[in-house]
């Protein structure tokens, strides 16, 4: 399931994480792709010895931590810490299927699955041309171009691409997610089941039916939760 969040970063952390990024050192984006990545990926990359990389993440997880519709959405288990990259001059990464399992950064690192991936843009839609993520799925293709601040979620099992950009900058952040719920379609269930008792709670209260509902989303989660 492809899941949109607008607004994850406010305009205070918008313009912190454009002016760290801006006076960053890029390396070649292909230092973090698989065998198989690495053939079709062209961008630029925030490398891990930045002197900016620690500040930058802790924007962006600040502003993750407390946005609930991500939280619904992905069921965070660990996360891989965020990366950033930036498109241009004909720059594109071509279809690929994320890595199964990346090992977090440092000697020994311990393994994450890779159940959700994840794109929060960070630059205007109008200041480039080109540049939309692509999603694959059984419905066709998925054409995913957000606002700045913006974070769009999707399986990491789904064939993607970033389409080359023409005109301008496309500078994003990226990361993966290993959930507490492996499998797409649960998180989906969950999800929706959580949108709903939300909205129901707004119309009507907290009434018995709902405490009801309630329970089955958490049983459902207990039942499928990897904790």
């Amino acid at each position: 399931m492809l899941i949109e969040v607008p607004s994850v970063l406010d305009a205070d952390e918008l313009r912190r994480l454009r002016h760290l990024l801006e006076a960053a050192d890029w390396a070649d984006g292909r230092v973090t792709a698989g065998s198989q990545s690495a053939q079709v990926k062209r961008n630029r990359q925030l490398p891990e010895s930045s002197p900016v990389i620690a500040e930058a993440r802790e924007i962006v997880l600040a502003a993750l931590s407390r946005n609930a519709m991500f939280f619904s959405a992905a069921l965070p288990a660990q996360m891989y810490p965020p990366l950033f990259n930036r498109y241009g001059g004909g720059e594109h990464f071509g279809a690929h299927v994320d890595n199964a399992v990346r090992r977090l950064p440092g000697g020994g690192g311990r393994p994450v699955r890779t159940d959700v991936s994840a794109t929060l843009f960070l630059a205007e839609p109008d200041s480039y041309d080109g540049g939309e993520l692509v999603v694959e799925d059984t419905y066709g293709e998925h054409e995913v171009k957000l606002a700045a601040g913006s974070l769009v979620l999707y399986p990491s099992t789904s064939l993607h691409r970033v389409e080359p950009v023409t005109r301008g900058e496309r500078v994003a952040c990226f990361m993966w997610l290993q959930s507490m719920v492996r499998e797409d379609s649960r998180r989906a269930l969950l999800f929706e089941m959580d949108l709903a008792i939300t909205q129901l709670r707004q119309q009507h209260g907290e009434t018995r039916e709902l405490v009801r509902l309630t329970g089955s989303y958490h049983n459902l989660l207990r039942m499928w939760a990897e904790v």
